[in-house]
């Protein structure tokens, strides 16, 4: 019998309160400190924790894109095609920065649209345009 887990992903930094209002503001969901853990807040939706924001005072953002094209760790949070300048503006409303926007019409018959951002505390972060079935709106 495997032992019942859940993962998170977990965001270090210097504003973790800050950092993690962004997104529970962003994603429509809600921020508070995780069950017996001082140091970590959790941003919970409709389907449970979906990000976590740890303190670390001695945080540097990521540099984002890096020169050599190479990816880092990110989120990709996905919107219907139609609310995508929605998203967008919310998302800058928010604190979030651009870094760039592209098509990405890699698959057959598929054109996603991404839009690169940076978070307050300069973590990657795309809002991915797909079909409505897709993203689960």
């Amino acid at each position: 019998m495997t032992v019942p887990k859940t993962t998170v992903l977990v965001l270090d930094s210097a504003e973790p309160e800050r950092l993690a209002r962004f997104y529970a503001e962003l994603l429509g969901a809600t921020a508070g400190p995780a069950a017996g853990d001082g140091e970590l807040l959790l941003v919970t939706g409709r389907t449970g924790a979906v990000l976590g924001v740890r303190r670390d005072p001695d945080h540097a953002p990521p540099s984002w894109p890096p020169p050599e094209g190479s990816q880092q760790a990110h989120l990709h949070i996905l919107v219907a095609a139609q609310c995508l300048d929605e998203a967008e503006r919310e998302a800058v409303a928010l604190g979030a920065r651009p870094v760039a926007a592209e098509d990405d019409g890699s698959r057959p018959g598929s054109r996603t649209t991404l839009r690169r951002y940076t978070d307050p505390a300069g973590h990657a972060f795309l809002l991915a345009a797909v079909g409505e079935d897709l993203a689960g709106l």
